[in-house]
């Protein structure tokens, strides 16, 4: 068990400073060109890679190492909720773009399943972040709450707007991107400059930045789609 943990955390850090250095690309780049595609898939095979270890080790960290400090376990279960978050978000921003010609409301069992998943852990994760006094676990798993509802809704509604399958693919590929952004400022940047912790607004910082550019982008592009 000692040995797979290691590998994963070797894979972990690979996985997540891949998908780190190349997020942005497909931001930038022309969407639905080669680049945007390209990179868009590295990105998403890395999250993969970071969601499956991070998984892993934090169920490896609460349940089977008996060493594990209260401090530990506490960013176990943040690392498992990061671990629902990103691959629950860039799943979202895969499927969006598979059913885009749906004309009424989407039903398939695993599309429901992720965001209820996420929904209900960012309840628990932030009860049990309340009643420990942990601020990052109290108030990060909203973040998965309010993802959890607004992906819910989407796949039950019938569609109302034009390339609303585009709103939503960058929608859920920015969500991943705040919680890569964060895991590494929770977890890497701390170890990289050598500091024991760094502050809690850092700690939402990738969220207060990203959540304006997604609804900035979507009043954007719902502008140019939906003209009158």
């Amino acid at each position: 068990m000692e040995f797979i943990f290691s590998v994963l955390r070797v894979l972990h850090i690979i996985g997540g400073f891949v998908s780190l250095f190349v997020f942005w690309v497909p931001i930038v780049t022309k969407k639905g060109g080669k680049l945007h595609y390209t990179f868009g898939w590295i990105y998403v095979y890395g999250m993969i890679v970071v969601a499956i270890s991070a998984f892993y080790m934090g169920f490896y960290r609460i349940f089977l190492d008996h060493s594990s400090t209260k401090e530990i376990i506490s960013f176990s279960w943040f690392l498992i909720f990061i671990s629902i978050l990103s691959s629950a978000a860039a799943y979202y921003g895969l499927r969006v773009l598979r059913n885009k010609n749906r004309k009424k409301k989407h039903t398939h069992l695993l599309d429901l399943s992720y965001p209820i998943l996420l929904l209900i852990s960012g309840i628990a994760i932030s009860i049990y972040g309340f009643i420990h006094e942990i601020p990052l676990l109290s108030w990060f798993p909203i973040v998965g709450f309010f993802l959890g509802i607004t992906q819910l809704s989407y796949w039950l509604q019938k569609p109302t707007r034009k390339m609303h399958w585009w709103f939503e693919h960058f929608a859920g590929m920015l969500a991943c991107c705040i919680s890569t952004i964060t895991a590494f400022v929770v977890f890497g940047a701390p170890r990289l400059l050598n500091i024991e912790s760094v502050s809690i607004i850092l700690w939402f910082l990738p969220t207060i930045i990203i959540t304006p550019l997604i609804i900035g982008l979507s009043i954007y592009y719902g502008r140019k789609f939906n003209k009158p």
